[in-house]
């Protein structure tokens, strides 16, 4: 009898690789995949299922399954100055330049999210994990194991996540500049997170991957070439991909995305001979079909890579007024002009300085880039999500309130609100108050579901701490934080208010 239950998982494997051999047969519809499909035949295509089951953490083995809770990373970058850490803290749902991170499915009537975790309060090994809240039950499942990086605890190698057209999830895991691959994963099945299976590892990092309606998928993503410089490929089907080709090489970039219809748009900064404490300017691009051609926001064509920081693309040129730009969402307004968040700076370093940092909005009419500041940020690495809803109501869930760790990434989250056809912001309601520990990096589901509109996680930047994750609906009328521990397969948040 145990000989047998032994030779279970390896049934478990055998019976994974007949059904993914079967789906990429049906998928085989060009040479490309044909040849994938033998090379993943004879042997190179490595399945990683990540079973059910619960095991007990050695650190010396591949952790894989499920974990009984939402256990978010905590990190500290290492670099301190007179006002701590660059940016530290729960740091399960950074960076700006992960996206998406979440998605509402009307299908299932869930919202599926991925986010860096752990797998103990006093550990920080990265985990990249998966989960999913459902909408008829009000339930959060265990989150499944995609990918154990082991010896890793750093989040810049947090999971991205997109869905296809058929419902499988497709998990995009960064790695870290050229020395740390990323991996590419896919649901076994349409819908469900038991299981995935390992399609890739390559070189990349701040995944984007949008998964475009009847044209399959574009993938933005960063690669340690001459410094952080852009890149972009696509698929069909998400086997076989063009060769990558680079979007922007001034010495380095970071880039934040999002996909509207088939419209994919873009904003980046630059970092002048490299370096990421420099990173200045703003601009825009967009492509509507999957990166055959590149346009500036007033239609006019561009030739990639964008090699001169004075390109037409630029929307400001905040080198001139020594102003750093940290960028941290994108979209559309209601007459499809685009509309960026930001914070602008004087310095890479946390605490006060000669100006305050500035939460700012750049919007385009249709002639030029109009620029709003909206209040004062507290620090480079605080993170919201900017919502631009049907009745135009402009909504920023974002950790504006000062949070008890001052200094620290992060503070207290809050919702300001711009009514339609105003300029004016204003305050609408605090999330979070008297918090043990900051809050950050609120981020947006794709099609947000009005039950589920942002998910962030807490910590203590000055030390380490747990980190909780939460989320909370359109309105901030109530705040659910997901259980840490768990002792069912399925289980209701923990509402705070």
């Amino acid at each position: 009898m145990e000989g047998l239950l032994n030779c279970i998982p390896w049934v478990h494997v055998a019976a994974c690789i007949m059904v993914t051999w079967i789906r990429l047969l049906r998928l085989a519809k060009d040479s490309l995949c044909c040849f994938l499909i033998l090379t993943q035949i004879s042997g190179a295509f490595e399945i990683r299922a990540a079973q059910s089951g619960h095991l007990t953490f050695d650190s010396s083995l591949e952790v894989t399954g499920k974990i009984s809770g939402y256990r978010g990373i905590w990190f500290d970058l290492g670099q301190r100055s007179a006002y701590g850490s660059k940016y530290s803290g729960g740091l399960g749902t950074y960076t700006a330049k992960h996206c998406p991170t979440a998605i509402y499915s009307k299908q299932t009537h869930k919202t599926f999210f991925v986010y860096g975790g752990t797998t103990h309060q006093e550990e920080r090994r990265l985990l990249a994990m998966v989960g999913f809240f459902d909408h008829s039950t009000g339930m959060v499942c265990q989150p499944t194991v995609v990918h154990d990086k082991q010896k890793v605890n750093d989040p810049h190698d947090n999971p991205s996540l997109s869905i296809d057209s058929e419902g499988y999830l497709w998990v995009f895991i960064s790695g870290r500049a050229r020395h740390r691959p990323g991996f590419k994963y896919r649901s076994t099945e349409p819908y469900e997170i038991d299981a995935f299976e390992q399609i890739s590892e390559e070189e990349f990092t701040y995944p984007q991957p949008w998964w475009i309606p009847g044209q399959g998928v574009l993938h933005l993503f960063t690669k340690y070439t001459q410094g952080r410089e852009l890149y972009w490929n696509r698929s069909q089907y998400g086997l076989g991909w063009t060769n990558e080709q680079k979007l922007a090489g001034m010495g380095g970039h970071y880039q934040i995305s999002r996909c509207i219809g088939s419209r994919v748009i873009t904003a980046f900064n630059y970092h002048p001979k490299g370096n990421v404490d420099k990173r200045t300017n703003l601009y825009f691009l967009e492509t509507s079909n999957q990166g055959e051609s590149w346009q500036t926001v007033d239609q006019r064509k561009v030739t990639p890579p964008l090699t001169q920081t004075d390109h037409m693309a630029l929307v400001k040129d905040y080198e001139a007024d020594s102003r750093l730009v940290y960028l941290k969402d994108i979209t559309l307004d209601g007459k499809g002009n685009p509309v960026i968040l930001y914070i602008t700076s004087d310095h890479h370093e946390p605490g006060p300085h000669l100006r305050n940092r500035e939460w700012t909005i750049a919007q385009w009419d249709g002639h030029e880039w109009n620029l709003t500041k909206i209040t004062h940020a507290w620090h480079n690495y605080d993170m919201g999500s900017l919502y631009i809803e049907p009745d135009q109501t402009w909504r920023l869930i974002a950790p504006i309130g000062p949070g008890p760790q001052r200094y620290g990434t992060g503070g207290e989250m809050a919702i300001w609100i711009r009514p339609a056809e105003k300029r004016q912001w204003s305050h609408f309601r605090n999330l979070t108050e008297e918090s043990p520990r900051n809050h950050g990096y609120a981020r947006r589901p794709v099609n947000a579901h009005p039950d589920f509109y942002a998910f962030w996680a807490d910590g203590n930047p000055d030390r380490l701490t747990p980190s909780f994750l939460y989320f909370t609906n359109k309105n901030g009328t109530g705040l659910w934080k997901l259980p840490y521990t768990m002792s069912h397969e399925l289980e209701k948040p923990i509402r705070q208010y």
